[in-house]
């Protein structure tokens, strides 16, 4: 699976929506804050864009006509981790775990301010994008290894095909192996932002987590939910 492209001076964020009012009200606001936009009306040729390699993050709407956002996130992540954010109806949580379940690694519900938007792309595109550093040492815990840096994770060496949320969140977990996180901490951490209420995503990409791993000897999941405190990820 390919990978994200490295960060220019500019983040180059793709906005597929048909609805081109909208989408020029986004682009005008995200130009002025330092992103480059390129816009698509459709999703087949929003996904086709997305895999260019030109773009660091997209942004993609769920109804869109003919292929739509959830067929195009599925086209793209048949071969690209790039972040992708998804726009949803507002209060449709079936839309927004759908869109998590298939490898989103967020989502902002519509109507939203440009502002939000360009918070939400600047909380993923913080992420380290394979420099080393304090933050790129390796992390060890029991058959899992993770390469921060190159944002790169391995289970028994098998190369497990994580979302760029999915990683933050197995990182945050690793870093603090044998001991439970809470979703608020998870939040914070790894997608970059409070947790809001009644918000499922932590779950969703956990419980997709949880498939990608090994199970212990004893056939128990390697991420345990600890009650009222969180998850752990068991240290051996």
């Amino acid at each position: 699976m390919q990978h994200a492209p490295r960060l220019t001076t500019k983040p180059n964020v793709l906005l597929v929506d048909d609805d081109i009012e909208l989408v020029g009200m986004f682009r005008d606001y995200l130009e002025r804050d330092g992103f480059n936009v390129t816009c698509c009306h459709d999703g087949l040729s929003g996904a086709e864009a997305a895999l260019t390699g030109q773009h660091d993050i997209v942004v993609l709407d769920v109804m869109m006509p003919g292929l739509d956002g959830f067929q195009a996130l599925l086209k793209i992540r048949a071969s690209s981790a790039i972040p992708v954010i998804m726009l949803t109806a507002r209060g449709d949580d079936a839309d927004r775990i759908s869109g998590l379940e298939d490898g989103a690694d967020d989502y902002v519900p519509k109507p939203c301010s440009p502002r939000e938007l360009a918070a939400r792309l600047r909380a993923i595109l913080k992420r380290p994008k394979g420099k080393e550093g304090k933050t790129g040492q390796t992390i060890m815990v029991g058959t899992l290894t993770l390469w921060p840096g190159q944002r790169r994770a391995e289970d028994d060496g098998r190369l497990l095909e994580l979302t760029s949320t999915e990683f933050s969140l197995l990182e945050v977990l690793a870093r603090h192996a044998g001991r439970p996180v809470s979703k608020p901490q998870l939040s914070e951490e790894a997608i970059g932002r409070p947790l809001a209420r009644f918000d499922r995503s932590i779950d969703v990409h956990i419980h997709s987590i949880r498939n990608k791993l090994k199970l212990c000897g004893d056939g128990r999941s390697r991420i345990q939910t600890v009650i009222r405190k969180g998850y752990l990820l068991m240290a051996e």
